[in-house]
């Protein structure tokens, strides 16, 4: 006896397919170099010791081959790329919903984050290209002494605890992909409890 095939429904890209206008307060143009390496850490301000591991990861990535254990990478265009592009700039991250833009609120509220999840987790925060724009903890999780930011106030406000962990599960020199990432990450949390 012959089966059929489900019928397969088609996707609806409305959900997702979507495009904000690119207003940007800081956008650093394409290409990947020392300099842009160097930008990304000043416009963040970053003490001179993160500096120093994105400048040692960049040239990691510089020196590594490209793998050669799967398909072809050899015509990725590193330079074609925007390593970092932030909407709010330097006013972020913002610990009240409220606060944001319409048109950050209106991305979230797309893909299906609910207002429960914002108001109601232990901790929650919300990237938006190159910068956290919003992060929020309980405060009876901060009372117990249970840091939980965006990683670039953790750079600037607890550097002794995140110096003692950053980059140790994949380290730069891991392979050439996770020294791209050391050298031009941006945003993420951090979490110590």
């Amino acid at each position: 006896m012959a089966q059929t095939a489900p019928a397969i429904t088609p996707l609806d890209y409305t959900r997702y397919d979507f495009k904000n206008p690119e207003t940007y307060r800081v956008r650093i143009p394409k290409g990947l170099s020392v300099e842009v390496v160097e930008r990304i850490s000043d416009l963040k301000k970053e003490p001179e010791w993160m500096r120093e591991y994105r400048l040692r990861a960049y040239k990691h990535f510089v020196e590594r081959p490209m793998p050669d254990w799967g398909p072809s990478l050899e015509e990725i265009d590193f330079d074609a790329f925007t390593y970092f592009a932030d909407p709010m700039g330097e006013d972020r991250p913002k610990r009240s919903w409220e606060d944001l833009p319409a048109d950050i609120k209106n991305t979230f509220d797309r893909l299906g984050i609910p207002k429960a999840e914002r108001d109601y987790f232990g901790g929650v925060g919300a990237q938006y290209d190159s910068g956290t724009v919003y992060h929020k903890i309980r405060e009876d999780l901060t009372q117990k002494g249970i840091i939980f930011c965006d990683t670039d106030t953790a750079v600037r406000e607890h550097p002794e605890i995140l110096r003692k962990y950053f980059g140790k599960t994949i380290p730069y020199n891991d392979n050439k992909f996770a020294a791209l990432n050391s050298a031009v990450w941006s945003g993420g949390s951090f979490v110590y409890v």
